[in-house]
């Protein structure tokens, strides 16, 4: 039976809390991105002189042109304090008119650019290699129209999703996605990533969810996508080029989103299970049981959750298992998913899928719970160094590279884990060892993309490529996609100023 079984009284989840401040906040400062990734090398762009301050500064004014060293260096670094960048001067533009006059200049100059939203990526996207100008979106956030019957929002780019969600809700409708760094990451980063969360089973990815972008190019043309219709099929979808794009092609300055309606009935359920493939059969039996209302299937080894409640001092409701799952059902009426969770319970109790666990309704036990999960990836890089992978898999062979890693690593990491989304394939693999190690990083790259590769996997499934992956695309891309991908890139940043050195490699 399950030991903290208790009523379901369906309410509404409350936005959940999270740690990134926190491990953003960390003083310890990584080492150059140029000296500890010795395979990239300045290209041949200008840098930046008295002249070009002076102008930055007559378009933004004197408070939103950084140049004090001091206040530079948190937005050279990047959370996961895998990379650090050498730029000198922060610009925070207010408007899609200002990114505009700020890219045509740097073009003309050939001014190397980074664009910059809430800085919680972990492949090293969002923060400079060398010396090139930071574009922080932060002050560009305000939502500018809202429907809630369509559900359409336009919004500018700096939002916050956390913000943005907490808007939608007052009107019945909830964003379509939810990230653990949904208080501190912004929308224009959200899709400039592709970022998935842990809704994705539910509610889809942003390719389905955005309706419609602006952009500035890097000649400072703005590209005018913001319809907000569902269907919209004159010719060629250019909104899908910047999602995912990585700031590489544009700089996205407006969204506009569809956001579903908010559920009237939230249930989370979280389970004990024995070993991996019972993870796999309580899945599929979800899938058939729940169905129209499962909106969320999460895994978490033991490593994953043990360290996390240990580090965070977050209480585990339930006793040690070799594997959690965390199950969680949007619905809109609450008798009849009460008794479809209840069916499904009292199945996988008796059938010996759930060993033990718990369900609630109740706001505040939800969030607990789901802080566990969420907080997997900040644990593991408080005083720590964390080695994190996101990639994609084939489900049935979802978690075989964890007990690999481990054979593999040995006694030179504090420990492995995995967790992650099981109804979209996407695997989260932390390595957690006391500091950075090039020993470890070897046996670590390119194994762990080797072995995605023979599996037909992706090495990214969320998090983007970035500057820590670039050099690896080819595990998950041919010849021929990315010699497409490089003409697109020459078609519309001839020059190269834009997050020059990630998502690319170097021919």
């Amino acid at each position: 039976m399950l030991s903290v079984f208790k009523k379901i009284c369906l309410i509404s989840a409350k936005p959940k809390t999270h740690t990134f401040e926190i491990i953003r906040s960390a003083s310890q400062i990584p080492q150059l991105s140029s000296e500890k990734y010795g395979n990239v090398k300045r290209k041949d762009f200008s840098a930046v002189q008295a002249n070009d301050v002076k102008f930055f500064r007559s378009c933004l004014g004197e408070d939103r042109v950084l140049t004090d060293e001091n206040e530079v260096l948190p937005f050279n670094i990047d959370w996961a304090k895998n990379c650090r960048g050498q730029s000198k001067v922060v610009l925070k533009p207010k408007s899609t008119q200002e990114v505009s006059k700020i890219l045509s200049y740097c073009n003309e100059r050939r001014l190397a650019v980074c664009p910059q939203g809430g800085n919680t990526g972990v492949a090293g996207g969002s923060v400079p290699v060398f010396d090139e100008i930071i574009l922080n979106m932060t002050l560009m956030n305000k939502v500018i129209s809202f429907d809630d019957i369509s559900g359409a929002l336009v919004c500018e780019t700096g939002c916050i999703l956390e913000n943005l969600d907490t808007y939608v809700r007052q009107h019945g409708l909830i964003m379509p996605l939810d990230l653990g760094a949904k208080g501190s990451c912004h929308i224009g980063g959200n899709i400039s990533t592709n970022a998935g969360g842990l809704r994705l089973l539910r509610y889809g990815n942003l390719h389905g969810s955005v309706l419609g972008i602006e952009a500035v190019k890097a000649d400072g043309t703005v590209i005018d996508c913001l319809k907000t219709l569902k269907k919209d099929n004159t010719g060629y979808h250019l909104k899908h080029l910047f999602i995912g794009s990585e700031g590489t092609l544009g700089v996205i300055t407006k969204v506009a989103i569809h956001c579903p309606a908010k559920p009237k009935s939230v249930t989370l359920c979280y389970f004990g299970v024995q070993n991996f493939e019972n993870v796999l059969q309580l899945y599929k039996s979800a899938k058939l049981s729940l169905g129209e209302i499962m909106s969320a299937f999460e895994m978490a080894d033991f490593e994953s959750i043990n360290s996390t409640s240990k580090i965070l001092n977050l209480p585990n409701p339930i006793p040690d298992f070799p594997f959690y799952v965390i199950l969680e059902t949007h619905g809109s009426d609450e008798n009849h998913d009460k008794d479809k969770v209840n069916r499904f319970l009292t199945n996988e109790m008796k059938n010996g899928l759930i060993l033990d666990g718990t369900v609630v309704s109740e706001p505040s036990k939800m969030q607990a719970i789901w802080n566990i999960r969420e907080n997997i990836a900040p644990a593991g890089n408080i005083d720590t160094y964390l080695f994190t992978y996101d990639v994609s898999l084939p489900i049935n062979h979802y978690y075989e590279i964890i007990p690999k890693l481990r054979k593999r690593l040995g006694d030179k990491v504090n420990f492995v884990c995995g967790f992650g989304h099981i109804g979209d394939g996407n695997l989260h693999i932390n390595v957690v060892l006391p500091e950075y190690n090039e020993e470890v990083a070897a046996l670590l790259e390119p194994y762990v993309y080797e072995q995605v590769a023979a599996l037909q996997g992706s090495i990214s499934a969320e998090h983007g490529i970035g500057f820590r992956k670039s050099h690896y695309i080819h595990y998950s891309k041919d010849e021929s996609a990315l010699r497409l991908m490089r003409d697109l890139k020459t078609l519309m940043d001839p020059n190269g100023i834009l997050n020059p050195y990630k998502v690319l490699p170097d021919e």
